[in-house]
């Protein structure tokens, strides 16, 4: 970088970070005045650091000044390419977000911040190849990152990396456009969108590789899924995982070859309902009802282990369960559950409300009801887990 530039990028960096510059050289900078609070900033001095401590300073900048700064010069761009210097940030610089979808709130979504507790608004419109205010544009599915929107009046998707603002269009392969269970999912330099097409007869699978850009349909679909639309499929140790509808039980789908598996696993007695959820790839866990004659008595959750069977490991406490029937009334294909960093939450189509299960702290947890949401509302809550990320290429 020249230092003609350098000068230039640290007078705007002064103006972004609060602090001061002074032009004149280093041996007639003057003497602070006692009490001042306003540091100063020679850039005959901050021009000539050497590079790799130069971007050392600049790491404990907010990353959002960061972004500021990259129209100065092509070095400061650049930065926010690299990986170390991204890495030298805390894991708090990116906040991770629960994401609320609704027929209400089409224009923009709310987002709760996990981290700091507080509510925020992200108005449609952030991405310029997304429609914005369109109520034929629904929010179906996110991962590492990146959202995916399906736009009904074009019949194709959009999947967004809102942080950097960039997107793609895939257009949908077959018409009608009737998909079911759509799932995004994050694998190594790219992902794949899972669906089924409902369009044709039999139903058939389809998956998208954004690595090759292209479609690939299996028709060798045979296991009945459950009617529960709104839940995504769980993906774990490289499969997706299914429930059928009672009685209960496993079905498997393998991205690379498009083959459908029923293991062998052994399921509880006494379920009303369940649902599946992983933390990424790892782990398996599975929340269901307990009951007779599709009541549920109680709520429990269970880890997949590695001898291919069900742990429980939590009960959910009665009056947190009983809140809970009495949101669904026992109308169990209104539910569905994700995962969110290290908590497991559990939804209800018809409920502004979350319960939410903390794996490191084993206790439960309601997240209260949007303030933006207007007194009276309808239902169609759709939540899902935004965890922005630079990287993370549409």
């Amino acid at each position: 970088m020249k230092i003609r530039e350098k000068s230039r990028s640290f007078k705007y960096l002064s103006k972004l970070s609060g602090l001061s510059v002074v032009t004149a050289k280093p041996k007639d900078v003057p003497s602070s005045p006692a009490g001042s609070t306003s540091p100063e900033m020679d850039p005959g001095i901050w021009s000539r650091l050497p590079p790799e401590l130069l971007d050392h300073v600049l790491s404990f900048l907010p990353l959002r000044t960061c972004f500021n700064l990259r129209s100065t010069c092509k070095h400061f761009d650049s930065l926010l390419y690299s990986p170390s210097f991204v890495s030298k940030h805390s894991d708090s610089s990116f906040s991770s977000f629960l994401l609320l979808a609704h027929p209400q709130c089409f224009r923009q979504l709310p987002l709760y911040d996990s981290a700091l507790g507080t509510w925020r608004s992200l108005p449609l419109s952030v991405s310029v190849s997304l429609p914005s205010g369109i109520p034929s544009t629904a929010l179906v599915s996110t991962a590492n990152g990146l959202v995916c929107f399906s736009l009904r009046n074009s019949c194709s998707f959009v999947v967004c990396n809102l942080l950097t603002k960039s997107s793609r269009l895939i257009e949908f392969p077959y018409h009608p456009f009737a998909f079911e269970l759509l799932t995004l999912i994050s694998v190594p330099l790219g992902y794949k969108i899972f669906t089924l097409f409902s369009g044709s007869s039999p139903v058939s699978a389809l998956v998208f590789d954004s690595r090759d850009h292209s479609w690939r349909r299996f028709d060798n679909f045979a296991p009945i899924l459950g009617d529960n639309h709104r839940q995504e499929a769980a993906c774990y140790n490289g499969r997706l995982y299914f429930v059928t509808p009672e009685p209960f039980s496993i079905v498997t789908f393998d991205l690379e070859n498009g083959e459908w598996e029923e293991p062998d696993i052994v399921m509880p007695e006494d379920l009303t309902f369940v649902r599946l959820v992983s933390d990424g790839d790892r782990k398996l866990y599975m929340i269901g009802g307990i009951g007779r004659n599709g009541i549920s008595r109680s709520l429990k959750l269970w880890e997949f282990s590695e001898q291919r069977n069900w742990v429980e490991i939590e009960n959910v406490p009665q009056m947190i369960c009983k809140k809970f029937m009495s949101i669904c009334y026992h109308n169990y294909k209104h539910v569905y559950c994700f995962w969110h960093q290290g908590t497991i939450c559990l939804c209800c189509h018809t409920w502004p409300e979350i319960l939410y299960y903390k794996l490191s702290r084993r206790t439960w947890h309601w997240l209260p009801k949007c303030p933006s949401l207007p007194e009276r509302w309808s239902c169609g809550f759709r939540w899902f887990s935004f965890v922005p990320e630079l990287y993370a290429s549409a």
